[in-house]
Order: C-alpha cells, then sequence, then structure tokens
C-alpha cells in the first residue's frame, strides 16, 4: 500500500492554534454576552412584574375608594335603595332602605314585598323601568318603587321612596276640599231658596219677608266667616311673619272687649287674669285670631249662665295662656280630632251657634308657628280648659311694666 504524508509545518499549527483560540474566546464573549442580555432581560421583565403588580395594587385602591365613595354616598340617601339580580332576589340594600322596610339586612329577602319584586324582575326580563306603589308595614306604610334595568344581565336597581306623608297630606287635602265644598254648599243653597222665595211672593208678606231676609244676612254672615277662615287658614300654612315685638296680655285684652258683647248677648261672663308679661318675637295679627278663636269657642260651648275665665302668666320661660269654660265639655274620643279642619263635636250645635269647624284649626297653626303648643282637657258637662304656651326666646320679665 502506498500512501503519502503531507508534512505539517509550525507555522501552520500555530495558525490553527490561534483560529481555535479566536473562536473559543469569541464563544466564550458570546455566552457571556447572552448572559448579560437574559440577566437585564430578566431584570426587565422583573422590573414590568413590579410595574404592573403596583398598578394592580393602585387599581385595586382606586375600585376600594370608590366602593367606599359608593356606599357612603348610598348609605346617606333617604331613599332607599336595592339592587337585585335577574331572579329577583337581594344583591345589595342601604341603611334607609332597611328602615323603610322595618327589619335587618338579613331578613331583607323575607321583608322585600311581594310586588316590588315582582316589578324588579319584570323590568330585569323586559329591560323597560316601571313604577309600583304598595302598603306594608304596622303601623301602615306606602312605599313607592321605581326599577330600573342597569345591565344586559337582568341586575336592576330599585329606589324605594317612603311617600306614606304624601299619601296621608292628599288624603287631607281630599277631606279638605269636600269638607269645604259642603260647607259653603249650604248656605249658599239656603241664601238661593230664601232668595226664591221671597221672589215668588214671599215680598208682599211683610213678616215673612223680614223673616227670610234675616235669614238671608245669617247665611251671609256664615259664608263670609267660612271663608275668612279659610283664607287666614291657608296663610297660616305657610308660616307667620314673626317680625313684631309683641305682648299677649295686650291682645288679650284687647280680643276680651271685643267679644265681650256678644258674651253678653249669649249669657255667658267673661272674665280676664292678666299679669305683666314680657315681649316676644310673634305676629300681633295671628296671636290675636289665636286668642280670639279660643274665647269664641269658650262662648259658643257655654250655656247662658255659664263663665269664660282667661288669663295670661308667664311661667319658665314661655307665656301661658289659658281659657276655661263652664261648657258641655268634650268626649273624650273626639278630644284627639278637633284640631282637625271641619272637625265638629255636634255639628247641630256648631251651626246653630254659627262655628265654622275651623277655628280650633286655627289656633293650633298659630301656636305652632310660634314655636309653642296647645293643650286641652275636658268633661263632660262640667267644661273645657285649652292652655296655650309660647317660648319667649331672649326676653325677660324687666321688659313688663
Amino acid at each position: 500500500m502506498k500512501y503519502s504524508e503531507t508534512p505539517v509545518h509550525s507555522g501552520s499549527m500555530a495558525d490553527a492554534l490561534l483560529v481555535a483560540g479566536i473562536a473559543a474566546g469569541a464563544v466564550a464573549v458570546g455566552v457571556a454576552a447572552a448572559g448579560v442580555t437574559a440577566r437585564r432581560r430578566l431584570a426587565r421583565m422583573r422590573d414590568q412584574t413590579l410595574t404592573a403588580q403596583t398598578s394592580l395594587e393602585a387599581i385595586e385602591r382606586a375600585s376600594m375608594e370608590e366602593r367606599r365613595i359608593r356606599d357612603t354616598i348610598l348609605s346617606s340617601m333617604r331613599e332607599g335603595v336595592l339592587l337585585v339580580d335577574r331572579e329577583g332576589r337581594c344583591v345589595f340594600a342601604n341603611d334607609a332602605l332597611v328602615r323603610h322596610l322595618g327589619g335587618s339586612p338579613a331578613s331583607l329577602d323575607e321583608l322585600f314585598p311581594t310586588e316590588i319584586r315582582h316589578a324588579a324582575r319584570r323590568a330585569g326580563y323586559t329591560g323597560a323601568a316601571n313604577a309600583v306603589e304598595v302598603e306594608t308595614g304596622v303601623p301602615s306604610r306606602w312605599l313607592r318603587a321605581s326599577s330600573q334595568p342597569i345591565d344586559d344581565g337582568g341586575s336592576v336597581l330599585v329606589v324605594v321612596h317612603d311617600v306614606t306623608e304624601a299619601r296621608r297630606l292628599d288624603a287631607v287635602r281630599r277631606d279638605f276640599v269636600a269638607n269645604a265644598s259642603h260647607e259653603l254648599k249650604t248656605p249658599a243653597a239656603s241664601i238661593r231658596a230664601a232668595a226664591e222665595t221671597l221672589l215668588n211672593g214671599a215680598l208682599e208678606d211683610p213678616p215673612a219677608a223680614r223673616r227670610f231676609t234675616e235669614q238671608l244676612q245669617r247665611d251671609a254672615m256664615r259664608l263670609s266667616r267660612i271663608v275668612s277662615d279659610l283664607l287666614d287658614l291657608s296663610r297660616l300654612e305657610g308660616g307667620s311673619d314673626l317680625a313684631e315685638r309683641v305682648r299677649l296680655d295686650v291682645i288679650a285684652t284687647d280680643e276680651v272687649e271685643r267679644l265681650s258683647d256678644r258674651a253678653a248677648e249669649a249669657g255667658v261672663a267673661i272674665e280676664l287674669h292678666a299679669d305683666g308679661v314680657p315681649s316676644f318675637p310673634g305676629s300681633g295679627r295671628d296671636l290675636a285670631l289665636l286668642v280670639r278663636n279660643l274665647i269664641d269657642n269658650a262662648v259658643r260651648s257655654t250655656p247662658s249662665g255659664g263663665r269664660v275665665d282667661v288669663s295670661v302668666s308667664a311661667e319658665d320661660g314661655k307665656v301661658i295662656l289659658q281659657v276655661v269654660d263652664t261648657g258641655v265639655g268634650i268626649p273624650q274620643r273626639d278630644l284627639p280630632r278637633i284640631f282637625e279642619r271641619f272637625y265638629r263635636v255636634d255639628r247641630a250645635r256648631s251651626r246653630e251657634t254659627g262655628g265654622t269647624g275651623l277655628g280650633l284649626s286655627i289656633v293650633r297653626h298659630v301656636a305652632e308657628n310660634h314655636g309653642g303648643e296647645v293643650r286641652v282637657t275636658s268633661e263632660l258637662s262640667a267644661g273645657s280648659t285649652f292652655v296655650v304656651r309660647l317660648p319667649v326666646a331672649g326676653t325677660s320679665r324687666a321688659e313688663a311694666p
């Protein structure tokens, strides 16, 4: 076998080793560079992770703050707020709703009125808002619930208002209109009948003409009193102007003098006991109405031969007006209602004596407008006592002479 050998020169070997060394160095440098790059990349990833975590924490804090603000707002609302799911289950309720329903958060599902639940579910399924009013609880309360869908998942926001007082006022207004219409209609019908009788020949009969003319006068005066009292009551419901300095003893003295002749005609004696009392901020016009109506009511309730005692005094920072009569008295069952408009214990007697049924309601409004109160005690066949207490803020007895 033949073979040949290629001689290896020392220079070529050196070059090869140099190349190998350079290659190895390059690899080492490359590996080192790759390591640095990886570390930098890891560092960047770590920084990005920390940044993302910080951002998430910030978002979570913001979300918690938003929830806190939301819960604070909802808790401070007077209206009840309820969030229900598609099936009508309670998801959230604020404190006002719990108060409206008269229960606890744990019992909301049981307390939640069926009519409101059905209305909320209907809003969730149809996507249309609705409103219902329901009566609930003991004592009875009326709630108005407005249901509004808030997302495509069937969640519904229900806002609940307590409309009990609004309904009561509406009922009072309807009763007032009905009573006022009746009270005005009665004398108006009487006036019409008397006028027709006169026109149909009674004018030719002097005694009859006088009788019907006197009836016309009585009914016209009654109509005038009713209208006047209605106007006073309407004005008083808007409050009283307390810009004056008033003295209740002076006002009482004037009103007793004003009514003394009518009391004498009815055979009723009036006596006034008025100490020097301090002045206080008030409305002289309205307080005169208060005193006049109390004395007038006492005179009308007292048979001939009876008496009415009126006294004005000051005690514990209050001016006190007391009107005591020896009249027919008021049944205990009627006492809570005598300050209602047009309420009469004895309608026949009231009409006979010319009462409008509004006087005591005027008294109550004037007293309350002055920050005071009126109380009554009564005994059948023995008489009644009305006591009005009015605060005297920032005054002293030194103001009285």
